[in-house]
């Protein structure tokens, strides 16, 4: 099903640098700064009051975003009582100037938490669709862009995956099954697991999708130890750069990489 992308009345968008993209993802939880192994009980109110410091912190985090091409979020609000009814990958989009976003609204608490993934794009999407990632507690999801013509699209995927390990099994398989039609794909976002888990192994099995870099720990931002966070590509896309970046607002560390596209694949603009 094709959804609406939203679209920021701003300038025209910058364009990629010819045919490289430059991607990020990043776990930004709702924009509460975690720094220390004591705030998940010292802030753990800010996940569902409101607070003056959020709007700070996603400011810091947008001047990060603005250097990027694509962008992946996970941990975002889509408007409620502890945002002020904002919607943060708007709001982002717009402290970034992106052009095009969207968000995947996949629980709402009671309007207190609406817990979303968000894609902003400099790029125009020929396509957004969502999808239900199956699990035995519903509120997990994949957002999907599809970019260029259908004969030969650069198809992104968005995804935070479950806790638990036997229900990512079952996330991984079905994103398999969903990108198996396509030979351009980026996969990326919070996965809960490190390269060699068996269900990364099962992934990497039944796809084409490699892990340029291993090793690249994002989580805890305060002392990253684990390689949780991840950007997925086919072999068709050429990787230049691929990095964590010291940029600690979250409990996770922002990873990101630059991509060459095939000549085949044609970006859009505004």
């Amino acid at each position: 099903m094709m959804l609406p992308l939203r679209e920021l009345p701003l300038a025209e968008p910058v364009p990629a640098s010819g045919l490289r993209l430059r991607l990020l993802s990043y776990n930004i939880q709702v924009g509460i700064n975690s720094v220390r192994p004591h705030h998940y009980v010292t802030r753990s109110w800010k996940h569902v009051l409101p607070h003056s410091q959020r709007f700070r912190n996603l400011d810091r985090i947008a001047e990060l975003l603005s250097g990027y091409d694509i962008v992946a979020l996970q941990e975002v609000d889509a408007g409620s009582h502890r945002t002020g009814n904002i919607n943060l990958t708007e709001y982002l989009a717009a402290q970034a100037e992106f052009s095009f976003w969207h968000h995947q609204l996949n629980r709402d608490i009671a309007g207190i938490a609406r817990h979303a993934n968000g894609l902003l794009s400099r790029l125009r999407p020929t396509e957004v669709t969502e999808h239900r990632l199956p699990g035995f507690i519903p509120g997990r999801g994949a957002l999907m862009a599809r970019y260029g013509d259908h004969h030969s699209p650069l198809v992104v995927i968005l995804i935070h995956l479950a806790l638990g390990q036997r229900t990512r099994l079952r996330q991984l398989d079905y994103i398999a099954e969903v990108i198996s039609d396509y030979d351009h794909v980026v996969l990326m976002g919070d996965m809960n697991c490190e390269p060699g888990s068996l269900e990364m192994q099962l992934l990497f099995r039944r796809t084409c999708l490699r892990e340029p870099v291993e090793g690249l720990c994002t989580f805890p931002s305060w002392r990253p130890a684990r390689n949780i966070d991840h950007i997925l590509v086919s072999p068709s896309l050429e990787v230049s750069q691929c990095q964590v970046l010291n940029h600690a607002i979250s409990d996770h560390l922002p990873i990101a990489m630059e991509v060459a596209v095939p000549a085949t694949v044609h970006l859009a603009g505004r």
